[in-house]
């Protein structure tokens, strides 16, 4: 019941943008403020499940229902939003606020739910997982995150992985960018495999363009041009909180290059790990990353604390606002990066 949690940031950007004018910033001030403010005093938790356990949670479906409720809070919160702006006057601070809330919530109960569904094996899921990309723009992630990112994690091909004294902002304009061109180089590289046209049905890439312009284009007939905007720059504020997570998971983390060039296998070394309870439940477990990329099909349920890995000062709520202040964030993660990691 615990990750019951994972809901309250959209409870409060719904408050918040209901009640209007500064309250609108409620998402986003509970998300970078209440939640930070709390993991400082809040424990970490290192115990990891009994075989009984994990065998116990697998087989609990209430684990995969929280998840699937995203896909209606995420949807159900959009057409709100949008139904708000269109139908009613606002200024552009309350614009603003509704924005930043909106984006929090498409990034946190939406890509990163989309995320954890992307790596079922069920066709429904990653179905749901793709839903859950369309609002911030970002289908391409599906196919770049599993094809491209678990494969080049931690190493020079991956434009996922922030390099040792990268700044967030900075970062930003590699993977945004990074990622993208990659999805296709990825998807041109499945078609010559498999011998599909540019128009298959099975070219993702192909039909992810179609659906995020069929997407925006379907929210300015409805929504006119304040939703248009609103849906646009939420996404964008959806993904660059997807990307801040990628740079605090990976950040000045290498993979050493062995004699035969090919690069070490991925370990529990080679992504950031934090045991702090409140990022744990609101981000679906996200922050014991390293067990995830150690053995990626594993549910978020069963992830396990590895003390070999990398681990943070803060959770994982803290360390993104640490990392919107690059001297800070150097200040307290480069020590902590054993020399022969850093990338």
């Amino acid at each position: 019941m615990k990750y019951l949690l994972a809901y309250s940031i959209p409870l409060f950007a719904f408050l918040g943008i209901y009640y209007g004018n500064f309250w609108s910033f409620g998402g986003v001030a509970f998300a970078f403020g209440v939640v930070p403010l709390l993991e400082l005093f809040l424990p970490t938790d290192e115990k990891n499940y009994t075989d009984k356990d994990i065998a116990n949670r697998l087989k609990n479906r209430f684990f995969d229902l929280l998840l699937y409720i995203n896909v209606f809070i995420v949807y159900g919160m959009l057409f709100f939003v949008l139904h708000k702006v269109a139908t009613q006057p606002i200024s552009l601070p309350e614009i603003i606020g509704t924005i930043l809330s909106l984006g929090v919530v498409l990034g946190s109960n939406g890509i990163n739910v989309a995320h954890e569904l992307g790596h079922r094996e069920k066709l429904f899921e990653r179905i749901l997982g793709k839903l859950l990309l369309i609002p911030s723009h970002y289908t391409h992630f599906f196919i770049e995150h599993n094809h491209g990112h678990h494969l080049h994690v931690s190493t020079p091909e991956d434009p996922s992985t922030a390099k040792y004294n990268q700044s967030l902002y900075a970062f930003w304009i590699q993977t945004v960018f990074g990622t993208y061109i990659k999805a296709w180089q990825i998807q041109k590289k499945l078609n010559q495999v498999e011998n599909r046209s540019l128009f298959s049905l099975k070219n993702d890439m192909f039909w992810f363009t179609i659906i995020q312009i069929s997407y925006l284009t379907l929210i300015y007939l409805l929504f006119g041009k304040t939703g248009l905007i609103v849906a646009l720059f939420s996404g964008i504020v959806g993904f660059l909180l997807l990307e801040t997570i990628n740079y605090i998971e990976h950040y000045g983390l290498k993979r050493n290059q062995l004699p035969s060039g090919r690069y070490e296998r991925v370990t529990e070394k080679h992504s950031w790990n934090s045991n702090h309870v409140l990022g744990r439940i609101m981000l679906y477990e996200l922050t014991r990353h390293s067990d995830h990329h150690f053995k990626s099909q594993k549910k978020y349920q069963i992830l396990e604390y590895h003390d070999v890995s990398p681990q943070m000062p803060f959770g994982y709520p803290t360390s993104m606002v640490l990392s919107f202040f690059p001297p800070l964030w150097f200040a307290v993660m480069n020590k902590r990066i054993p020399l022969e990691m850093t990338s």
